[in-house]
C-alpha cells in the first residue's frame, strides 16, 4: 500500500521473457479469441526493441513456422504467465517410452520434438528404413504425445544442419 509522501513509479513493467516458444496458460486481455488459454505461442524480438507474440502460422517437417500478423506484446502480467516450452528439434529420450498399445522406444532414441497448437509436446521417434537406398534417418509422421515432466527431461541431440549445396564433400560445415 502507497502512503502519503512515497515515490510511486508509473513506468510501465518491462517484459522479461526470453524470445521463444510458450504455451498459454490464460487468455490476452483485449485478445481472448486470438490467444485464449492452453496454446502454443512464439514471442519474439521486434525492430524497436519491445516483444510481439504470435501463433503458429504452418507446420512442415514436424515444425512450426510463423508469419504475420504479430501482435506487440505490451502486457508484462500475462507474459509472465506464460508457459516456457523447449525447442523443437532433435533430442534423445532419457529413459524408455512404453506405450499402453504396446512397443517402446529405448533409452537414447533419437526423437523429434514438436508440438500441436495447443502446446502438448509430441515426439516423433527416428527410424532406419531397410528399403531406403541412402544413409538417413527419417522421423514418423504421427507422433507420440508426451507429458510435461518427460519434456523436461529431453537431452538435446546436437544434428548438424547441412545445407542444400554442401560446402565441403564429407558433410562438415566450414
Amino acid at each position: 500500500m502507497s502512503g502519503w509522501g512515497e515515490v510511486v513509479s508509473c513506468m510501465p513493467m518491462t517484459i522479461s521473457i526470453m524470445p521463444g516458444l510458450y504455451r498459454t496458460t490464460r487468455p490476452l486481455v483485449g485478445h481472448e479469441e486470438q490467444f485464449p488459454a492452453n496454446v502454443l505461442v512464439y514471442v519474439g524480438n521486434r525492430n524497436d526493441g519491445g516483444r510481439f507474440v504470435v501463433r503458429p502460422g504452418r507446420n512442415t517437417k514436424n515444425r512450426w513456422f510463423w508469419g504475420d500478423p504479430v501482435t506487440p506484446l505490451e502486457d508484462a502480467t500475462w507474459a509472465a504467465t506464460l508457459y516456457a516450452l523447449p525447442r523443437e528439434g532433435f533430442y534423445t529420450l532419457p529413459e524408455p517410452l512404453e506405450f499402453e498399445a504396446g512397443g517402446r522406444w529405448p533409452t537414447n532414441a533419437i526423437v523429434q520434438l514438436g508440438y500441436d497448437g495447443l502446446g502438448r509436446a509430441i515426439l516423433f521417434v527416428a527410424e532406419d528404413r531397410e528399403d531406403e537406398a541412402r544413409n538417413v534417418l527419417e522421423f514418423a509422421t504421427v507422433g507420440q504425445r508426451i507429458e510435461d515432466t518427460l519434456l523436461k527431461r529431453l537431452v538435446w541431440a546436437p544434428i548438424l544442419p547441412v545445407p542444400a549445396s554442401p560446402v565441403s564433400p564429407r558433410g562438415f560445415l566450414n
